[in-house]
Protein backbone atom coordinates (compact mmCIF):
# COMPACT_ATOMS: atom_id res chain seq x y z
CA UNK A 1 0.00 0.00 0.00
CA UNK A 2 1.11 3.58 -1.08
CA UNK A 3 2.56 5.31 1.42
CA UNK A 4 3.86 2.23 4.27
CA UNK A 5 7.13 1.68 4.97
CA UNK A 6 8.95 -1.69 3.36
CA UNK A 7 9.46 -4.72 4.87
CA UNK A 8 12.98 -3.61 5.30
CA UNK A 9 12.65 -0.34 6.64
CA UNK A 10 10.34 -1.62 9.57
CA UNK A 11 13.55 -4.51 10.31
CA UNK A 12 15.86 -0.85 10.22
CA UNK A 13 13.33 0.51 13.03
CA UNK A 14 13.08 -2.81 14.90
CA UNK A 15 16.65 -2.67 15.20
CA UNK A 16 17.31 0.79 15.77
CA UNK A 17 14.59 0.52 18.67
CA UNK A 18 16.47 -2.61 20.18
CA UNK A 19 19.66 -0.19 20.59
CA UNK A 20 17.73 2.57 21.62
CA UNK A 21 17.42 1.17 24.97
CA UNK A 22 21.05 1.98 25.49
CA UNK A 23 22.70 -1.66 27.16
CA UNK A 24 24.85 -1.85 23.99
CA UNK A 25 27.23 0.89 26.02
CA UNK A 26 28.15 -1.08 28.52
CA UNK A 27 27.31 -4.82 27.25
CA UNK A 28 30.93 -5.82 26.69
CA UNK A 29 31.78 -5.00 30.71
CA UNK A 30 29.08 -7.81 31.51
CA UNK A 31 31.12 -11.03 32.17
CA UNK A 32 29.36 -13.05 29.44
CA UNK A 33 30.73 -10.96 26.74
CA UNK A 34 34.58 -10.31 28.20
CA UNK A 35 36.24 -12.87 25.69
CA UNK A 36 34.70 -10.94 23.13
CA UNK A 37 35.97 -7.37 24.29
CA UNK A 38 39.71 -8.86 25.23
CA UNK A 39 39.91 -11.06 21.88
CA UNK A 40 38.35 -8.08 19.53
CA UNK A 41 41.22 -5.91 21.38
CA UNK A 42 43.83 -8.32 20.44
CA UNK A 43 42.80 -8.91 17.25
CA UNK A 44 43.18 -4.95 16.55
CA UNK A 45 46.47 -4.97 18.00
CA UNK A 46 47.86 -7.57 15.47
CA UNK A 47 46.22 -6.89 12.29
CA UNK A 48 46.23 -2.52 12.28
CA UNK A 49 48.61 -0.39 10.68
CA UNK A 50 50.41 1.68 13.42
CA UNK A 51 49.51 4.66 14.57
CA UNK A 52 48.48 7.48 13.96
CA UNK A 53 46.56 5.43 10.57
CA UNK A 54 42.67 6.69 10.40
CA UNK A 55 40.33 4.69 11.43
CA UNK A 56 36.54 4.46 10.53
CA UNK A 57 34.98 2.88 13.32
CA UNK A 58 31.84 2.21 11.49
CA UNK A 59 29.06 1.56 13.61
CA UNK A 60 31.26 2.03 16.44
CA UNK A 61 27.97 2.30 18.88
CA UNK A 62 29.08 4.70 21.87
CA UNK A 63 33.07 3.69 21.67
CA UNK A 64 33.81 0.34 22.81
CA UNK A 65 36.78 0.31 20.86
CA UNK A 66 36.94 4.10 19.32
CA UNK A 67 38.14 5.34 22.74
CA UNK A 68 40.96 2.88 23.50
CA UNK A 69 42.34 3.61 19.90
CA UNK A 70 42.29 6.71 20.28
CA UNK A 71 44.36 6.36 23.43
CA UNK A 72 47.19 4.30 21.23
CA UNK A 73 47.00 7.56 19.32
CA UNK A 74 45.21 6.35 16.30
CA UNK A 75 43.33 9.19 14.60
CA UNK A 76 39.61 7.64 14.52
CA UNK A 77 36.05 8.62 13.30
CA UNK A 78 33.18 7.09 15.01
CA UNK A 79 30.25 6.39 12.96
CA UNK A 80 26.94 4.40 13.89
CA UNK A 81 23.03 4.77 12.87
CA UNK A 82 22.08 5.15 16.39
CA UNK A 83 21.61 8.83 17.56
CA UNK A 84 21.50 7.36 21.08
CA UNK A 85 24.66 6.04 20.83
CA UNK A 86 26.63 8.88 19.07
CA UNK A 87 25.30 10.81 22.09
CA UNK A 88 26.83 8.77 24.71
CA UNK A 89 30.21 8.64 22.70
CA UNK A 90 30.15 12.50 23.22
CA UNK A 91 29.15 12.37 26.70
CA UNK A 92 32.11 10.04 27.51
CA UNK A 93 34.44 12.20 25.39
CA UNK A 94 33.84 14.99 27.60
CA UNK A 95 35.27 13.36 30.29
CA UNK A 96 38.80 11.87 28.70
CA UNK A 97 41.05 13.96 27.66
CA UNK A 98 42.32 11.45 24.25
CA UNK A 99 39.25 10.99 22.01
CA UNK A 100 37.90 9.99 18.58
CA UNK A 101 38.49 12.63 16.34
CA UNK A 102 34.67 12.54 15.29
CA UNK A 103 30.98 11.37 16.11
CA UNK A 104 28.79 11.23 13.25
CA UNK A 105 25.31 9.76 12.73
CA UNK A 106 25.76 7.63 9.58
CA UNK A 107 24.99 4.39 8.02
CA UNK A 108 27.52 1.90 6.50
CA UNK A 109 26.19 2.09 3.10
CA UNK A 110 27.00 5.48 2.22
CA UNK A 111 29.74 6.50 4.29
CA UNK A 112 30.66 10.14 4.22
CA UNK A 113 34.61 9.92 3.44
CA UNK A 114 36.86 10.91 0.64
CA UNK A 115 37.78 8.09 -1.69
CA UNK A 116 40.85 6.36 -0.79
CA UNK A 117 41.71 8.56 2.73
CA UNK A 118 41.23 5.79 5.63
CA UNK A 119 43.71 3.29 6.65
CA UNK A 120 41.40 0.58 8.28
CA UNK A 121 37.97 0.50 8.48
CA UNK A 122 35.80 -1.20 11.77
CA UNK A 123 32.73 -3.36 10.92
CA UNK A 124 31.67 -4.19 14.08
CA UNK A 125 27.88 -4.20 13.32
CA UNK A 126 26.59 -3.42 9.85
CA UNK A 127 27.14 -6.74 8.56
CA UNK A 128 24.74 -8.41 10.74
CA UNK A 129 22.32 -5.71 10.91
CA UNK A 130 22.16 -5.73 7.30
CA UNK A 131 19.84 -8.44 6.78
CA UNK A 132 20.06 -8.51 2.81
CA UNK A 133 23.17 -9.69 1.23
CA UNK A 134 22.65 -6.60 -1.21
CA UNK A 135 22.89 -4.02 1.39
CA UNK A 136 26.09 -6.19 2.65
CA UNK A 137 27.66 -5.94 -0.42
CA UNK A 138 27.01 -2.25 -0.81
CA UNK A 139 28.24 -1.50 2.43
CA UNK A 140 31.50 -3.60 1.35
CA UNK A 141 32.02 -1.74 -1.44
CA UNK A 142 31.48 1.32 0.39
CA UNK A 143 34.42 -0.07 2.93
CA UNK A 144 36.21 -0.66 -0.07
CA UNK A 145 35.58 2.91 -1.52
CA UNK A 146 37.15 4.94 1.56
CA UNK A 147 40.33 2.71 2.14
CA UNK A 148 43.61 3.72 0.94
CA UNK A 149 45.52 0.72 -1.59
CA UNK A 150 46.83 -1.53 1.09
CA UNK A 151 43.75 -0.32 4.18
CA UNK A 152 42.47 -2.65 6.01
CA UNK A 153 38.72 -3.56 6.23
CA UNK A 154 37.92 -5.91 9.54
CA UNK A 155 34.64 -6.88 9.50
CA UNK A 156 32.64 -8.78 12.32
CA UNK A 157 30.10 -11.99 11.81
CA UNK A 158 27.72 -13.55 14.32
CA UNK A 159 28.29 -17.05 13.82
CA UNK A 160 25.24 -19.39 12.32
CA UNK A 161 25.81 -21.33 15.18
CA UNK A 162 26.03 -18.59 17.71
CA UNK A 163 22.03 -19.36 18.98
CA UNK A 164 22.97 -22.71 19.53
CA UNK A 165 25.61 -22.46 21.43
CA UNK A 166 24.08 -19.65 23.51
CA UNK A 167 21.22 -21.66 24.13
CA UNK A 168 23.13 -24.31 24.73
CA UNK A 169 25.45 -22.75 27.39
CA UNK A 170 22.76 -20.77 29.30
CA UNK A 171 19.95 -23.20 28.89
CA UNK A 172 18.07 -21.06 26.65
CA UNK A 173 16.74 -24.47 24.77
CA UNK A 174 14.25 -24.84 27.95
CA UNK A 175 12.17 -21.99 26.22
CA UNK A 176 10.12 -23.15 23.50
CA UNK A 177 10.05 -19.94 21.83
CA UNK A 178 14.38 -19.39 21.98
CA UNK A 179 14.22 -23.28 20.15
CA UNK A 180 11.93 -21.38 17.43
CA UNK A 181 14.57 -18.81 16.59
CA UNK A 182 17.33 -21.06 16.94
CA UNK A 183 15.60 -23.19 14.11
CA UNK A 184 15.03 -20.33 11.68
CA UNK A 185 18.95 -19.42 12.44
CA UNK A 186 19.91 -22.45 11.78
CA UNK A 187 17.80 -22.63 8.66
CA UNK A 188 18.43 -19.69 6.91
CA UNK A 189 20.74 -17.20 9.24
CA UNK A 190 18.06 -14.80 9.53
CA UNK A 191 17.51 -13.93 13.56
CA UNK A 192 14.28 -12.72 14.46
CA UNK A 193 13.37 -12.23 17.49
CA UNK A 194 9.11 -11.25 18.39
CA UNK A 195 9.33 -12.58 21.79
CA UNK A 196 9.81 -9.08 22.90
CA UNK A 197 12.72 -10.05 25.53
CA UNK A 198 15.56 -8.08 24.71
CA UNK A 199 17.79 -11.04 25.85
CA UNK A 200 17.06 -12.92 22.89
CA UNK A 201 18.89 -10.05 20.75
CA UNK A 202 16.98 -8.45 17.77
CA UNK A 203 16.48 -8.74 13.97
CA UNK A 204 20.07 -9.75 12.24
CA UNK A 205 21.88 -12.05 9.93
CA UNK A 206 24.25 -14.76 11.16
CA UNK A 207 26.97 -16.03 9.01
CA UNK A 208 28.19 -19.05 8.19
CA UNK A 209 32.08 -18.66 7.44
CA UNK A 210 31.60 -19.21 3.95
CA UNK A 211 29.27 -16.44 3.32
CA UNK A 212 31.19 -13.93 5.31
CA UNK A 213 34.79 -15.07 3.28
CA UNK A 214 32.20 -14.96 -0.06
CA UNK A 215 30.51 -11.80 0.51
CA UNK A 216 34.04 -10.07 1.18
CA UNK A 217 35.43 -11.25 -2.22
CA UNK A 218 32.57 -10.21 -3.86
CA UNK A 219 33.25 -6.84 -2.23
CA UNK A 220 36.55 -6.58 -3.85
CA UNK A 221 38.69 -7.88 -0.99
CA UNK A 222 40.24 -11.26 -2.63
CA UNK A 223 42.30 -12.94 -0.25
CA UNK A 224 40.37 -12.31 3.25
CA UNK A 225 41.13 -13.80 6.26
CA UNK A 226 38.73 -15.35 9.10
CA UNK A 227 39.32 -15.70 12.60
CA UNK A 228 36.93 -16.45 15.41
CA UNK A 229 37.14 -14.36 18.06
CA UNK A 230 35.79 -16.05 21.28
CA UNK A 231 36.18 -19.24 19.90
CA UNK A 232 35.49 -21.73 23.14
CA UNK A 233 36.62 -19.08 25.59
CA UNK A 234 32.99 -18.45 26.73
CA UNK A 235 33.07 -21.94 28.43
CA UNK A 236 35.84 -20.95 30.73
CA UNK A 237 34.58 -20.01 34.56
CA UNK A 238 34.39 -16.10 35.30
CA UNK A 239 36.93 -17.01 37.72
CA UNK A 240 40.04 -17.20 35.45
CA UNK A 241 43.12 -15.65 37.16
CA UNK A 242 44.99 -13.05 34.95
CA UNK A 243 47.56 -15.85 34.63
CA UNK A 244 45.65 -18.00 33.51
CA UNK A 245 43.84 -15.43 30.91
CA UNK A 246 46.60 -15.12 29.28
CA UNK A 247 47.64 -18.38 28.52
CA UNK A 248 43.92 -19.07 27.43
CA UNK A 249 44.19 -16.14 24.84
CA UNK A 250 47.87 -17.80 23.53
CA UNK A 251 45.83 -20.69 22.97
CA UNK A 252 43.07 -19.07 21.34
CA UNK A 253 45.68 -17.17 18.93
CA UNK A 254 46.56 -20.33 17.85
CA UNK A 255 43.16 -21.65 17.28
CA UNK A 256 41.94 -18.75 15.67
CA UNK A 257 41.71 -19.82 11.99
CA UNK A 258 41.35 -23.29 12.24
CA UNK A 259 38.45 -23.79 9.47
CA UNK A 260 36.93 -26.84 11.82
CA UNK A 261 35.87 -24.58 14.84
CA UNK A 262 35.29 -20.90 13.26
CA UNK A 263 31.59 -21.37 13.44
CA UNK A 264 31.24 -22.44 16.85
CA UNK A 265 32.48 -18.90 17.60
CA UNK A 266 29.92 -16.67 18.45
CA UNK A 267 31.48 -14.02 16.51
CA UNK A 268 33.94 -14.08 13.71
CA UNK A 269 36.41 -11.28 12.10
CA UNK A 270 37.32 -11.13 8.64
CA UNK A 271 40.39 -9.49 7.75
CA UNK A 272 40.78 -7.75 4.56
CA UNK A 273 43.32 -6.44 2.56
CA UNK A 274 41.92 -3.70 -0.49
CA UNK A 275 44.33 -4.97 -3.41
CA UNK A 276 46.58 -2.34 -6.02
CA UNK A 277 44.16 -2.33 -8.78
Amino acid sequence: MEGMPTPHVLLEQQILQYYESGQEADRLESPFSRWEKLRTLDLLDRFLPRAPALILDVGGAAGAYAFPLATKDYVVDLIDPVPLHVEQAKQRAAMDQRVPRSFQVGDARAIRCEDGAADAVLFFGPLYHLTDSNERLKAICEARRVLRTGGVLLAVAISRFASALDGIGRGLISDPSFVQILDQDLRTGQHRNETGNLDYFTTAFFHHPDELRMELIEGGFPAPRLCAIEGPLWTVPESATAEQQEGLMATMRKLENEVTLIGASAHIMGIATKPND
